[in-house]
């Protein structure tokens, strides 16, 4: 049974307390409700050991990272209808903003805080590839997952990540010769066509979203003698994404009726490409700029589910030629791209991924493992469970039950996958800190740093402070 074979594989990926890192796993996917706690994991059947070997599991366990990542793509992966592999990428944060004693926190962009503002909180981001699906689904298959460090190119991991990702779905078996290329997709906060230049020698295509406010040039236009001299053009007319008028003739136009948002509209321009200069990302780019070319797809749609006056969005996908089978896959592998939003709300919501208040960043990394494989299993269980739904919800066949309701019913399948953690050891607890004495030892204070597009870390200003105290004049 695959999931068997996986919990086998897991157990194998934690050499050093691992029955300690083991246990709290079944207690993610097994506790009655969502975890709030590290001390609710304890109390619950699946946990034999006290809450003192769970946080010592967690501060001072290992995780065999590089053998989770290869048993992460040797399981089943969910594909498109065509058949290819679907990857999103996004940055989740655990924010930290009163763990003044946590090292490596930076600021992280966080949405509908507040007033529904945009603030920056200190926490942890972390970079995260899931596999996506075909169609309307809460399931994402995470392939791995990446601390930010203060002062860390966002660009420069996501483009490692990714690249270490395809090396090892091809390694696995999950991608071939001859099929399809995988399509990466990620959202507004990536500069897709430097990704797309970066990993232009991996069988993959780059589709990210674009501001509304872009610019983007035209071809190249062919070589003309001009008896005045001077050199000649290097990159053609704009195309103004907010100036209709410079747009031209589409090369692609597609009409689809959708159940959600009416008639969508998609239409496709192609071979365009952003005017690079020599700063921000390219400021150390030696050669000449490169002329990245890709297709630029406008989608419109009628009206959103949520009432909200809907805008049209951009995309830029890293192909040319597009056909209208092309184009209506883009933009609906970018719908697609929100399950992972799904995923993430389940871990923090559900599994309880950001619940513990860790002090240590790799305590944290190895608490976002055990929660990654908790996922996974629920993922393999899918179709073992029976759905113990409540009385008022609706009866739903076994290919369309959510991760919560797959959670519901893993600890009726339990014991019959392997479980290949030891039995507890008698033992008891240390003498602790004598009564009435204190803690002599104070934790060093860090400051919060941010993730950049440079290699400079970010440096707190100074304040200086100002002298209060009245003075007496003379």
């Amino acid at each position: 049974m695959m999931l068997s074979r996986f919990r086998t594989d897991y157990y194998g990926c934690l050499p050093a307390r691992g029955d300690a890192l083991f246990e709290p796993t079944d207690a993610i996917v097994c506790a009655d409700g969502p975890v709030r706690s590290l001390v609710g994991l304890a109390l619950a059947p699946e946990h034999r050991r006290g809450h003192g070997a769970l946080y010592a599991g967690l501060n001072q366990g290992r995780v065999d990272v590089g053998r989770l990542r290869r048993a992460l793509v040797s399981v089943p992966l969910p594909r498109a209808a065509d058949g290819r592999l679907v990857l999103a990428v996004d940055i989740s944060p655990w924010l930290r903003p009163d763990a003044d004693t946590a090292p490596d926190r930076c600021f992280c962009h966080t949405y509908g805080y507040g007033e529904n503002k945009h603030l920056m909180i200190p926490g942890w981001p972390y970079s995260v590839v899931a596999a996506l699906e075909a169609g309307r689904t809460s399931w994402t298959a995470i392939l791995d997952a990446v601390r930010l460090a203060p002062g860390a190119d966002v660009a420069a991991v996501t483009t490692a990540q990714i690249r270490e990702v395809i090396e090892r779905l091809v390694a696995s078996g999950q991608w071939t010769d001859g099929d399809p290329d995988v399509l990466v997709v990620v959202d507004a906060g990536y500069d897709a066509p430097r990704l797309a230049y970066l990993l232009a020698d991996l069988p993959v295509e780059i589709l990210g979203r674009t501001r509304s406010d872009r610019v983007m040039r035209r071809p190249t236009p062919p070589r003309v003698y001009d008896p005045k001299g001077g050199r000649p053009p290097k990159h053609g007319g704009e195309f103004v994404f907010g100036q209709p008028g410079t747009w031209g003739a589409e090369q692609v136009v597609t009409v689809t009726d959708t159940r959600l948002y009416g008639k969508a509209t998609a239409q496709a321009w192609d071979r365009l490409h952003p005017r690079l200069t020599r700063r921000a990302a390219w400021i150390e780019h030696s050669a000449e700029l490169p002329i990245i070319e890709g297709t630029v797809i406008r989608l419109e749609v009628s009206y959103l589910p949520s009432g909200a006056e809907p805008k049209p969005v951009w995309l830029w996908w890293s192909k040319t030629g597009a056909t209208s089978a092309d184009v209506d896959r883009c933009w609906q592998a970018f719908l697609r791209r929100f399950d992972v939003e799904h995923t993430f709300r389940m871990m923090k919501q559900t599994l309880g991924w950001t619940a513990p208040r860790l002090r240590s960043s790799e305590a944290a990394d190895r608490c976002t493992w055990l929660v990654i494989a908790a996922h996974t299993q629920l993922r393999l269980a899918r179709p073992l469970v029976q759905d113990l739904r409540h009385p008022w919800e609706k009866p739903a066949p076994p290919d369309r039950l959510t991760p919560a309701r797959v959670r519901r019913g893993f600890r009726n399948i339990r014991p019959t996958a392997a479980s290949p953690a030891g039995a507890p050891k008698p033992s008891r607890p240390g003498p602790g800190r004598p009564p009435g004495t204190r803690n002599r030892h104070r934790a060093t204070r860090h400051d919060v740093g941010r993730v950049l597009a440079t290699d400079q870390p970010y440096q707190r200003p100074t304040h200086h402070k100002v002298d209060t105290k009245p003075r007496r004049i003379s």
